[in-house]
């Protein structure tokens, strides 16, 4: 998708077309590498509205995770935290002038989406061992090739929904306030602009969401 504007429109078009993403999603890096020190100052005893809504972020994403993974989650919690951060604040660059989100690139949505794949295998396997394989093999013996096979194929359907809908999602909505600032560039994007903010929290919160429940499928005995 073509945009009419951004920072890179000066350079070379080349150089537009193979590395735009990267340098957006390097931007994204950065916004939360200097959020995180910027947390790390809010340290009051008595706590302004900067540090309410960062403990109020925090609290709520460790509260939804001891509910979904218990527990035996808790130490993945800052992990879930950073991938809604990566998600969420790549979603919001949409709204800033001159910036595209990382995540209408495919490349940018499939990273998180294969990191959160190896993730929660890599957890299955660390704790049962050999025996996480009993996820695949369904509650009797005499259905384990079938389910074998059909365990693989949702399991790596999973890192494919997660890139395509995230893509699908942020993709779709800065083409359509891309149009309509071209059709009516005053008044009539601005409810695009509300819907996209919602929408940009949501998908964070989703990719968060599907990620505990993985880990805690992944952590969870085999019936």
């Amino acid at each position: 998708m073509e945009h009419p504007l951004n920072l890179t429109s000066f350079l070379p078009v080349e150089f537009q077309h193979h590395y735009l993403h990267v340098v957006m999603l390097s931007v994204a890096v950065l916004i939360i590498f200097f959020m995180g020190l910027y947390v790390r100052t809010l340290r009051s005893e008595v706590p302004g509205k900067a540090q309410n809504f960062f403990e109020f972020i925090v609290g709520g994403v460790g509260n939804l995770a001891d509910s979904v993974m218990g527990k035996e989650g808790r130490p993945y919690i800052p992990v879930v935290l950073g991938i809604g951060l990566y998600v969420g604040v790549s979603n919001l660059m949409a709204l800033i002038p001159g910036l595209i989100p990382p995540t209408s690139n495919l490349n940018t949505t499939a990273a998180p989406a294969l990191f959160v794949f190896l993730l929660y295998n890599f957890i299955g396997i660390k704790k049962h061992g050999f025996g996480y394989i009993k996820h695949f093999l369904g509650p009797f013996w005499w259905l384990a090739p079938f389910m074998f096979i059909i365990e693989v194929i949702s399991h790596l359907a999973r890192p494919l929904s997660l890139t395509m809908r995230l893509f699908g999602n942020i993709a779709g909505e800065d083409l359509v306030v891309v149009i309509l600032f071209m059709l009516v560039p005053l008044f009539l994007p601005l409810p695009m602009f509300f819907l996209m903010i919602f929408t940009s929290v949501l998908q964070a919160f989703v990719f968060m969401m599907l990620t505990m429940v993985y880990i805690n499928g992944a952590l969870e005995e085999a019936h």
